[in-house]
C-alpha cells in the first residue's frame, strides 16, 4: 500500500525575520515613558535629599538649642565671678552686686521668654498656673491665692514650674 502523501518541502510559509516596525505612536509612547520614568526618579532622588536635609536641620536645632540661653547666662556668670574675687567688698556692695546680678539673670530669662508666675494675694486659683500646698480659712473669697510660697514660671505659655501657694478655704 502505498500512501500519498504530498512531498513536505523547506520552503514553509515565510517567518518574520524581526518584530514589525514601531509605529510613530509607540515610538511616541516610549519617549514619553522613558521621561516619565526619569522625571519620577528625579522627584524621588528630590524628595530623600529634602527629607535627608531637613532631618540635619533638625539635629543642629536640638544640638545648638540651647545657644540663645548660654549666651544670655554668660554676664551673669562673669558677674559671679566678679564678685568672688572681690573678697575686700563689703556687705553692702555684695548686696548691691547682688541685686545687679538678679537684674541681669531675669533679662537673660525674659529674652528667653521665661517670665515670673508671681500671683497677687486675693487673685483666683489657677490649676493650669498654681500648685496649692494648703487651704487655710482667711477672710478672703475661697479658692483664692493668700500667700505665695515660691514664684512659678513660664516658658513661652508653657508652665515651667508652677507657683506653690496657698488657698483660702471654702468658708
Amino acid at each position: 500500500m502505498s500512501t500519498d502523501l504530498p512531498e513536505q518541502t523547506d520552503a514553509a510559509a515565510p517567518v518574520a525575520d524581526a518584530a514589525p516596525a514601531k509605529t510613530e505612536a509607540e515610538l511616541a509612547l516610549e519617549t514619553r515613558l522613558a521621561e516619565m520614568s526619569d522625571a519620577y526618579l528625579r522627584a524621588k532622588a528630590e524628595a530623600e535629599n529634602t527629607r535627608r536635609r531637613a532631618d540635619e536641620d533638625v539635629a543642629k536645632a536640638r544640638k545648638f538649642a540651647v545657644e540663645g540661653f548660654a549666651e544670655a547666662m554668660l554676664p551673669v556668670l562673669d558677674s559671679l565671678d566678679g564678685a568672688i574675687a572681690n573678697a575686700s567688698a563689703t556687705s553692702e556692695q555684695l548686696l548691691e552686686g547682688v541685686h545687679a546680678t538678679r537684674r541681669q539673670l531675669v533679662q537673660g530669662l525674659e529674652r528667653n521668654r521665661v517670665v515670673e508666675i508671681n500671683p497677687a494675694q486675693g487673685s483666683k486659683f489657677d490649676p493650669h498656673q498654681h500648685q496649692a500646698i494648703s487651704a487655710i480659712p482667711a477672710e478672703q473669697e475661697p479658692n483664692t491665692v493668700v500667700a505665695v510660697l515660691q514664684k512659678g514660671f513660664l516658658i513661652a505659655d508653657r508652665v515651667l514650674r508652677p507657683a506653690l501657694v496657698t488657698v483660702a478655704a471654702p468658708k
